[in-house]
């Protein structure tokens, strides 16, 4: 099982997508608040369909809580732009931590200072980002391309 993080969502529609992506590849969420939106929005709810209620979900009021329960923060890996490794480099494992930050800004850098290992998704000079939730897809999508390689 692979472990979704989100920090700080900002966009209701990207988190529902996401839970849904987590039911549908068996990965659990994780999402630290403050949030952006009600969990209970019906934006939540319209783009999570009614596979919400399979999500396995947990929620932290802040960035620390989160850290707190990490038992091997090797296996923690933070998306940004500015990294310099890309997530095809990396050999993803089972448990593994897939952190991403909120739309308009990404992870903070005391975030990103907490943690070693930094990828960063290949993209287009003519594109700023990626949407969160495509973003999230590419990540689960190369780590359970390798977990099936590995059975």
């Amino acid at each position: 099982m692979l472990n979704i993080v989100l920090v700080e969502p900002e966009i209701p529609n990207n988190t529902g997508n996401i839970g849904r992506l987590c039911v549908g590849t068996g990965s659990r969420l994780h999402l630290i608040h403050p949030f952006g939106f009600k969990i209970t929005d019906t934006a939540v709810k319209r783009a999570g369909l009614d596979y919400w209620v399979h999500l396995d979900r947990t929620e932290y009021q802040n960035v620390d809580e989160w850290i707190a329960q990490i038992h091997d923060k090797s296996r923690v890996f933070l998306f940004s732009s500015h990294a310099e490794k890309t997530y095809y480099e990396n050999d993803f494992q089972d448990g593994d931590w897939l952190v991403f930050g909120k739309e308009s800004v990404g992870l903070s850098e005391e975030v990103l200072e907490q943690f070693e290992n930094h990828l960063t998704i290949p993209i287009s000079p003519l594109v700023r980002s990626y949407n969160l939730a495509n973003s999230v897809a590419f990540a689960i999508g190369e780590a359970k391309r390798q977990l099936s390689y590995k059975r």
